[in-house]
């Protein structure tokens, strides 16, 4: 008997323990977030009221970038990479965000979720291609790049996007 409910436990844990069980992480095909240590350049991108500065930045496949994120202007800013259709998606959900009070001209605020009807309980900003950056603050991103691609990045802030703040960022071998 003993043996027997020690080989349930230790299935049992092996079965918590397998990759198989656990949810799946969200993944990118254009790369994946990298810690800044392995990144072999670094590149300023300063946020203005509706403008990124640069407009466009170039990299290569399998290179890592830390980019370093300097917020200039008098609102709260996202600097987010993915492709056209990504940051149309990510919009909608910025924007509900914002008609919920989570996101304000200037910050994002943590709520209880719980005590908001109709508000989706996972909602938070916390996608590995993407940072808030309040106004006067600096922030960081890491990503390594794993193929030739069109990006862009963008604040997805509802109506900056639509205001101009995107660069395009291009992926070559």
């Amino acid at each position: 008997m003993f043996l027997r409910n020690r080989l349930v436990l230790a299935a049992c844990l092996l079965a918590l323990g397998s990759p198989v069980w656990a949810s799946p992480a969200q993944t990118y095909d254009f790369g994946q977030p990298a810690a800044a240590a392995k990144a072999s350049r670094s590149v300023e991108v300063v946020m203005g009221d509706m403008s990124f500065d640069p407009k466009t930045i170039e990299v290569k496949a399998g290179e890592t970038v830390r980019f370093v994120l300097v917020n200039k202007g008098q609102l709260l800013h996202e600097f987010n990479l993915g492709d056209a259709a990504m940051h149309a998606a990510h919009q909608q959900e910025m924007l509900k965000m914002q008609q919920n009070g989570m996101l304000t001209p200037t910050a994002m605020k943590d709520m209880d979720h719980g005590s908001m009807a109709g508000m989706d309980h996972g909602m938070k900003h916390d996608d590995p291609n993407s940072v808030l950056v309040p106004p006067g603050k600096t922030a960081e991103l890491t990503w390594t790049f794993t193929r030739a691609t069109s990006l862009e990045f963008a604040c997805n802030i509802p109506g900056h996007y639509q205001a101009g703040m995107v660069g395009k960022l291009t992926v070559s071998q």
